[in-house]
C-alpha cells in the first residue's frame, strides 16, 4: 500500500489490534506475572523465550532478539513490508485505509473512478482472471498454449502461475473493461492501457505479477510475434514498480525463510521451471538488474541469496553488479555461472531438479567469485589501467564486504596478503587502501585496528553501559527527562543505534512530555534492514528497564557518571592501581558533590 496514512488512522489500527490478541493467533500464550509468555515462532525455540507485554504493548524475545510492537510482529511472522502489515491488521479490525498523498488524501480522478490501491488491485485480479480466459479459449489461445508446451511448461504450472494471454486485437481488454463498467482511466492507472485508449499488452504471454500477500500487482507480457521489444512489464503504478518486486515471492517465502537462502534468477519462464521441478525457493527479477529494494526484500526472508546468471560477458557483469547490491543489504552471497548460451530454464530441462540444485550446492562465495575474476582480468589483460581497474574493483568489494560484516578478520587478513603476493604492494598499503575505501563508503571510521588503550576501552564500555542505563529509564519513567535535558543531549550517546534513539525520542518529549517507547518504536516502523536491528534494541532496553526498576537512583548514578566522564582526560585516568577502581572512585565522589544539583524529582 503505497503513500502515506494518517497517523490517526494507524493509531486506530494498532489500538485495534491489541498485541496479546495477535499473537495469540499464531503463538499459545500463558501469564507470567505482569507480562505473558510463549514460544517464540522466530528460532527454534524448546521452552518460553518470548515475552509479550500488555501495558507497553510489545513483544521480546531473550533468546533471539526479535522485538517490536503489533506492526513488527506480523511484518516478521508473514514476510510483509510495513504497508501491507498495516493493511493486513486493518481488515483484521474492520478499518478502512485512506491512502494521504503529502496534503491529503488522495483524490479520486477522471470519471470518478477511485484510484487507490485496493481497488486497482481489485481490477487487476480482474484482468488476470481475463487474460487466462483467453489462454484456454479453444481458438484464441491456441498460439499461447503453443509457446507454453514449447517452453515445456506443464499444465498444472501453468494454472498455478495464472499464465495468460493478450490477444492481437489491440482493444481487446479495453473493450471488455468498458462492458464490465471499468473505465479507461482506471485501466490507465493500473497500467493496462494506453494514453489513446488501447490495450496496453498486445499479442503476448502474459505473466501474472503477485505481491507477498497474493494480490495481483502487475504484469510481464513475452511477445508472441516479432516486436522488437521481447518483454514489457507494466509501468509504474500506485501497486507496481519492478525495482521493488520479485517474482514468485509469494510462492518462494516460506521455503526461503525455512531454508534460510534464496535462489534468485532473471526471468520469469527460469522461475516456473524451478518451481515445476520442486526447486521452491527460487525468484526472478522480471528480467531487470537487482536493486538495493530486491536487496531489502530478500533481507526480510533470509541471509543468504544464490543469483544464478548466464556465462557470458553480459551475466558475469550482471553478476558483478548483485554483488554489491547484496553486500550492502548485509546478505550472504554466493554465485553460480552457467555455461554459456544457457539460461537456467533450458539448465533446468537438460540437466533436471539433481543437476539445478546441485550447481546452487556448489555456488562460489562472494570472495572467490571475485578473486577467480581478478585473476582472469590480469590474464587476460595485461595493460596498467586494466589491471588497476580490476584491482579497484576487487577492493571495493571487500571494502563493501567488511563494513557489512560479511568478511571475518580471517578472510580479511587472507585477502590482504594473497592480494599483496599478486601485485607486489606490501601487506601495510593495502591495508591502508581498504581502509581509506572504508571510510570514503561510511560516515564513521572504519576500523583499521584494534584499540590498544586499555584505558581507553574501559571508559568508553563503563560510558556505554550508563549511555543504556539512561534510555532503559527514559523508555520506562519518561518523566525524568526534564530533570536531565541539560546534561544529556543526543550528542551524549556514542552507539549508532543509541544516538538514533535519543533523537527520535528527545524529539518526542519536547513535544510531548509524556511520550512513551511504543510511540518510539512506532516511528521506526518501515521497510529498511536496519530498523529491525532498532526494534531489538529498544525492546530490549523496555524490558530490561522495567525488570531493574529503581528508576531514580539509576538515573542519577548514570548521569553522574557521563557529566564526569567528560572532564577525564586520558591522561587523567592514566596512572598507578587499577583504572576501573580509579574511574569508580572519582565518579562516586563526583555524584556526591552534584546529585543535588540535578533536581531529581
Amino acid at each position: 500500500m503505497p503513500g502515506l496514512v494518517d497517523q490517526t488512522t494507524v493509531d486506530r489500527i494498532r489500538e485495534a489490534n491489541t498485541i496479546t490478541d495477535v499473537i495469540s493467533e499464531y503463538v499459545s500464550l500463558i501469564k507470567k506475572g505482569r507480562e505473558m509468555v510463549g514460544v517464540c515462532p522466530f528460532h527454534d525455540d524448546h521452552s518460553p523465550s518470548m515475552n509479550v507485554s500488555e501495558s507497553k504493548q510489545i513483544f521480546k524475545c531473550f533468546a533471539c532478539g526479535a522485538g517490536g510492537d503489533v506492526f513488527n510482529f506480523v511484518m516478521l511472522h508473514e514476510q510483509l513490508s510495513y504497508p501491507q502489515a498495516l493493511e493486513r491488521l486493518a481488515q483484521r479490525a474492520g478499518i478502512s485505509i485512506q491512502p494521504m498523498t503529502t496534503t491529503g488524501p488522495r483524490p479520486k480522478q477522471g470519471g470518478g473512478d477511485d484510484l487507490d490501491p485496493a481497488t486497482l488491485a481489485r481490477v487487476n485480479s480482474w484482468a488476470c482472471r481475463f487474460f487466462e480466459q483467453n489462454l484456454r479459449d479453444p481458438q484464441k489461445g491456441r498460439q499461447g498454449r503453443d509457446y507454453v508446451a514449447a517452453r515445456k511448461i506443464e499444465q498444472a504450472s501453468s494454472e498455478t502461475w495464472h499464465l495468460g494471454l493478450a490477444l492481437s486485437t489491440g482493444k481487446d481488454l479495453v473493450d471488455a473493461a468498458s462492458k464490465k463498467g471499468i473505465g479507461l482511466n482506471l485501466l490507465k492507472a493500473a497500467g493496462l492501457a494506453t494514453g489513446y485508449g488501447q490495450d496496453k499488452f498486445v499479442n503476448r504471454l502474459m505473466f501474472a505479477i503477485t505481491d507477498v500477500t497474493g494480490r495481483v500487482i502487475g504484469f510481464g507480457g513475452r511477445t508472441l510475434g516479432d516486436d522488437k521489444a521481447k518483454y514489457v512489464n507494466s509501468p509504474a503504478t500506485a501497486l507496481f514498480d519492478k525495482s521493488n518486486c520479485l517474482y514468485g515471492l509469494e510462492q518462494a517465502r516460506h521455503q526461503i525463510v525455512s531454508a534460510n537462502l534464496a535462489v534468485l534468477v532473471e526471468g520469469y519462464t527460469d522461475c516456473i521451471m524451478a518451481h515445476q521441478v520442486g526447486c521452491t525457493n527460487v525468484v526472478a527479477t522480471l528480467g531487470t538488474s537487482l536493486t538495493s529494494g530486491h536487496g531489502r526484500i530478500l533481507r526480510r526472508f533470509g541471509k543468504t541469496v544464490v543469483v544464478i546468471f548466464d556465462g557470458d560477458t553480459a551475466g558475469m557483469e550482471a553478476a558483478n553488479r548483485a554483488l554489491e547490491v547484496c553486500l550492502k543489504q548485509r546478505l550472504d552471497i554466493k554465485v553460480a555461472m552457467l555455461p554459456d548460451k544457457m539460461d537456467p530454464c533450458d539448465f533446468v530441462l537438460a540437466h533436471g531438479q539433481t543437476g539445478f540444485q546441485r550447481m546452487i550446492d556448489e555456488a562460489v562465495d562472494v570472495l572467490k567469485f571475485k578473486w577467480d575474476r581478478l585473476n582472469n582480468k590480469f590474464e587476460s589483460d595485461t595493460t596498467l589501467s586494466g589491471r588497476k581497474q580490476a584491482v579497484d574493483e576487487f577492493l571495493q568489494t571487500v571494502a563493501t564486504g567488511i563494513q557489512a560484516g560479511n568478511l571475518s578478520a580471517i578472510d580479511r587478513g587472507l585477502v590482504v596478503n594473497r592480494l599483496s603476493s599478486m601485485i607486489g604492494l606490501s601487506t601495510r598499503q593495502i591495508e591502508a587502501e581498504l581502509v581509506g575505501r572504508m571510510r570514503r563508503g561510511s560516515n564513521v571510521s572504519a576500523p583499521s585496528s584494534p584499540v590498544g588503550d586499555d584505558t581507553e576501552v574501559l571508559a568508553r564500555g563503563i560510558n556505554l553501559v550508563m549511555q543504556r542505563e539512561i534510555l532503559e529509564v527514559l523508555l520506562n519513567e519518561p518523566r525524568f527527562y526534564k530533570s536531565i535535558q541539560e546534561e544529556i543531549t543526543v550528542e551524549t550517546f556514542d552507539d549508532p543505534i543509541l544516538k538514533q534513539v535519543a533523537h527520535v525520542f528527545w524529539g518526542l518529549l519536547q513535544d510531548n512530555p509524556e511520550a512513551t517507547g511504543t510511540q518510539v518504536l512506532a516511528s521506526f516502523n518501515s521497510d529498511e534492514v536496519h530498523q529491525n536491528e532498532v526494534h531489538r534494541v529498544v525492546t530490549g532496553l523496555m524490558f530490561e528497564g522495567e525488570k531493574k526498576g529503581n528508576y531514580k537512583l539509576r538515573m542519577e548514578e548514570a548521569v553522574n557518571v557521563l557529566k564526569r566522564a567528560r572532564l577525564f582526560s586520558h591522561e587523567t585516568l592514566a596512572g598507578p592501581g587499577d583504572p576501573v577502581e580509579r574511574l569508580n572512585a572519582r565518579c562516586h565522589r563526583a555524584g556526591e558533590r552534584n546529585s543535588r544539583s540535578l533536581g531529581f524529582m
